[in-house]
């Protein structure tokens, strides 16, 4: 495909980079928490050594006996998150209420795969919320198209420096803030070692390479009859980007140049021989060797949890989460299903994400982040400036953008892996420091308004296209490029 003649999308990347370039700069020199140290070891060093009043900082933004009115909608809770989650989000509207008892808050919880679409429509008619969470995708979509106000962290008692910069990156448009990340996350690959013994594998070591995923799936496959690596390929899921991604961008693809130090989004890149090479290992994994689940093409990852906990699984990228999904799944049990998934769960291992044949290894910078919208997109017309407020700053304080992200990702605010809450979250979530290890591989998705459409349509679209037989593999890839090019020549959505 080439080069395409994209003005807007090569000034902003210009602006992007300047900005990543500044963000990262001042990061060295004000941050609290010193990214250049970053490791387990760092990490678990500083849990525990701060403490925090998130009525008296927030207060101080809105006061606690301010009286108003406040609609919020946000992502909820997945079918296959652990119960500790949905114990927290009823914590945090509990704590928000008692907190500012007279904001009269009506908060809708939608599905990750719902969330964009309502809100497209919810806009369409003049009829969204005060206050959206989004996912980390959605933000510049509506920024550039003018939905969403402008906002940083200093609008809310917080600094720009304490967020990471690509979360900080996530949230800008043309140099100006819309929006505060409140979590960020990255994934890591797990395996089932008892599976890796049975097939022959060194059951305490992970695939090294993207290449060595494809060929240990098909030997656990050939030699035990159940499926080697939990692909995930379904349409207008988050899950499919976050999972196919690592492995574009390991082999050297990419959608654009996103995964460059200084991206300008300027090449398309999907049809390049390394992201051919990328989709080249699942159509191998998913055809020639059978070696995935043959719903690859329907499932998501809380298909994948069921698969894996009954051993018909063996290999899955996901969230430190899905240790604690395990022993949910695992309650519900019983008889010789029980002692089953105990042994999966004693034999559950996780590493970081394989790297591309060149050494890289990478990894989806994912998250979160909240968005207060202008007013003549709000039902009513009104916004309530201090009520929104409010809640921004609750959920993006250290104490809550850490408990809110407890189980399966981590504080958007990086003051939180300075609390207690952290220090006893790395005591109680197994493997919660091996995702934690794997924030600075992480690569944002590229910032621009088309970016839900790519991740969410595009790419999957790719990956069933060349799946099915529907088209060879360089189709598939060619097909993709050309639907990047007329998304964005086009004005995106």
């Amino acid at each position: 495909m080439g080069r395409f003649h994209l003005g807007r999308a090569l000034a902003h990347g210009a602006i992007v980079s300047a900005m990543s370039a500044s963000l990262l700069a001042s990061s060295v020199m004000a941050q609290s928490v010193d990214l250049s140290k970053w490791s387990p070891e760092y990490v678990r060093s500083i849990a525990g050594t701060e403490t925090y009043n998130t009525a008296e900082q927030c207060g101080a933004v809105t006061p606690l006996d301010y009286k108003g009115k406040l609609s919020f909608w946000y992502q909820g809770v997945f079918e296959g998150d652990p119960d500790l989650l949905r114990q927290y989000y009823k914590d945090f509207f509990e704590a928000f209420r008692a907190t500012y008892p007279n904001i009269e808050l009506q908060e809708q919880a939608l599905t990750y795969n719902d969330l964009l679409d309502k809100f497209r429509t919810a806009l369409l008619g003049n009829a969204g919320p005060m206050v959206v969470r989004l996912q980390i995708l959605g933000g510049v979509e509506f920024a550039s198209k003018g939905y969403l106000q402008e906002l940083k962290p200093e609008d809310v008692g917080w600094k720009s420096e304490d967020f990471w910069p690509g979360a900080m990156k996530s949230v800008m448009w043309e140099g100006k803030a819309y929006g505060i990340p409140t979590n960020n996350e990255t994934m890591a690959f797990i395996w089932n070692a008892d599976v890796f013994e049975r097939a022959g594998l060194d059951p305490e070591k992970a695939p090294e390479t993207w290449d060595d995923v494809v060929a240990y799936s098909k030997q656990i496959h050939d030699k035990l009859g159940i499926a080697g690596y939990g692909l995930v390929a379904r349409k207008n899921a988050g899950n499919t980007p976050y999972r196919f991604m690592p492995q574009l961008w390991a082999y050297g693809g990419g959608v654009f140049d996103e995964a460059d130090p200084n991206p300008n989004y300027g090449e398309i890149r999907l049809d390049s021989p390394e992201s051919i090479r990328a989709l080249q290992a699942s159509y191998d994994m998913y055809v020639r060797d059978q070696s995935v689940p043959v719903s690859a093409l329907t499932n998501q990852q809380a298909d994948n949890q069921p698969l894996f906990l009954a051993g018909q699984v063996a290999m899955m990228i996901s969230h430190p989460s899905d240790y604690n999904v395990m022993l949910d799944l695992q309650k519900k049990a019983t008889g010789s299903d029980a002692e089953k998934a105990q042994t999966v769960i004693d034999n559950m291992r996780y590493g970081l994400i394989p790297t591309g044949p060149d050494g890289k290894r990478a990894v989806v910078f994912g998250g979160s982040n909240i968005h207060i919208l202008n007013p003549e997109y709000v039902e009513g017309g009104e916004v309530d400036e201090a009520a929104a407020k409010a809640m921004v700053c609750f959920w993006t304080s250290p104490e809550w953008s850490l408990k809110m992200a407890y189980a399966g990702s981590n504080p958007g605010n990086l003051n939180g892996f300075k609390t207690e809450w952290m220090k006893e979250r790395l005591d109680s979530i197994k493997f919660l420091d091996v995702t934690t290890s794997m924030l600075p591989y992480g690569i944002p998705f590229p910032t621009l308004p088309e970016t839900p459409e790519i991740m969410n349509i595009i790419i999957p679209d790719m990956l069933q296209n060349a799946l099915t037989g529907a088209m060879t593999v360089e189709e598939a890839a060619a097909d993709a490029a050309r639907k990047v090019s007329e998304v964005t020549d086009g004005g995106g959505l």
